[in-house]
């Protein structure tokens, strides 16, 4: 049978209603039972980038696109799933729950059933159907946004439960472990704990976290390059080992250090020449950057989007000079915003290597902006950009018929 979400993200300006009942339909047509519909947010960061590795500070945003996922439990082992857009069916047997699905979409959904075994949660069987329309390779955490709606359903429809931040930790361990990609912690805390209206600091060593008031006179505006790097997944990776290697030699003199997050800017400087140079660059981004995320709670605090914005340039700067994970493509986005009338700051956001740009712009200057620098980039690109205008959203949550529940 055709899937009712045929074509790349049909559903993206759907009602929760609308697409909660595409769901259902398609559900029952290919399973013949009726399910339970879930569904989690991607996310973009605002700033503090690459420092949850490192049990640094983040403060990212859920946005209104979402992984969703409607489940039913099954009488045997088996949980079976269907993603309506890749097109393709994957199976697990819970009481076999060997996987290998590096490389291959559902490593992000079974490698959460085993994740969710492997830690003591005795799921039952199901079917899903899973639908996103978080783009891809944009830096917007669809990975993340599906692992958590996969695990909430599991569980759901197995009648269990589990807190928020123990829920982002399986999921980041199936991203580690099944995914192949050494990701921190905040996209599944994202998806598991954001508010609508509000962004959230993160402190990914504790989990503990604050909500923070949007600004009411400033929007964050993303672009999407529409490029990623094939190398972009590598680079991940090595970055994490740089700030692991640095780590280690600083704890050598300094006790105290654990990780990068126990490192300040006056200790790094002291023992500068014991790092490789590249590994002391790598280092000087996280160091500075925990800061910057500080910073940024004071100006949200204060209202202050001249402070903010300050703060995304630095952090731009240093992604693109210390921690080199930014591109071309990014970099003239960011200078195209950089320049545009009511435009307070503007930063690559995501793992980079591509994806997105985030921009803050004043809120009676935003349609302006959006179309002078989609010109603009494709003048200097020949790239047609998509841009976002996000509504902060809930994170994960039951959905059923209009009515959300969490």
């Amino acid at each position: 049978m055709e899937s009712q979400f045929s074509g790349a993200h049909a559903a993206s300006n759907d009602t929760s209603a609308s697409t909660a009942a595409r769901l259902r339909a398609e559900f029952r047509a290919r399973f013949g039972r009726e399910p339970r519909v879930f569904r989690a947010p991607g996310r973009v960061n605002l700033i503090g980038e690459h420092t949850d590795y490192t049990e640094g500070f983040v403060m990212p945003l859920a946005i209104n696109l979402h992984a969703w996922v409607a489940a039913a439990p099954r009488e045997d082992r088996r949980v079976r799933v269907y993603s309506a857009n890749v097109g393709e069916t994957a199976e697990l047997d819970l009481a076999k729950p060997q996987l290998n699905a590096q490389g291959h979409w559902s490593a992000y959904i079974l490698g959460v059933a085993a994740s969710l075994l492997g830690a003591g949660h005795k799921i039952g069987g199901a079917d899903l159907l899973v639908y996103g329309n978080v783009p891809m390779g944009a830096g917007l955490s669809s990975s993340a946004s599906v692992e958590v709606a996969s695990g909430f359903a599991m569980l759901a429809v197995s009648g269990l439960s589990m807190p928020p931040a123990e829920l982002a930790k399986v999921c980041q361990h199936a991203e580690n472990r099944y995914a192949g990609a050494m990701v921190g912690i905040m996209d599944q805390m994202m998806a598991c704990c954001g508010r609508e209206n509000y962004a959230l600091l993160l402190d990914c060593r504790t989990l503990g976290y604050e909500l923070l008031p949007l600004f009411r006179d400033a929007q964050f505006v993303v672009y999407n390059s529409m490029v990623k790097h094939d190398h972009a997944a590598n680079e991940y990776n090595q970055r994490r080992a740089d700030c692991e290697t640095a780590a280690r030699i600083l704890s050598a003199r300094i006790p105290s250090v654990k990780t990068l997050r126990d490192v300040t800017i006056e200790d790094l400087e002291r023992y500068a020449a014991d790092l490789p140079s590249n590994v002391y660059r790598r280092a000087h981004h996280v160091v500075t950057e925990n800061a910057r995320v500080l910073a940024a709670r004071v100006a949200l605090e204060k209202s202050d989007p001249e402070l903010f914005g300050a703060l995304m340039k630095q952090s731009h700067a240093s992604l693109r000079d210390d921690y080199n994970v930014s591109c071309a493509e990014l970099d003239i986005l960011v200078k195209l915003a950089s320049n545009s009338p009511g435009v307070y700051g503007s930063r690559m956001t995501g793992g980079g290597f591509g994806g997105c740009t985030i921009s803050l712009v004043d809120s009676k200057r935003v349609d302006d902006f959006k179309q002078a620098i989609a010109a603009e980039y494709h003048d200097a690109t020949k790239l047609t950009p998509d841009v976002y205008s996000f509504h902060a959203s809930d994170g994960v949550q039951e959905v059923d018929g209009g009515i959300i529940q969490k």
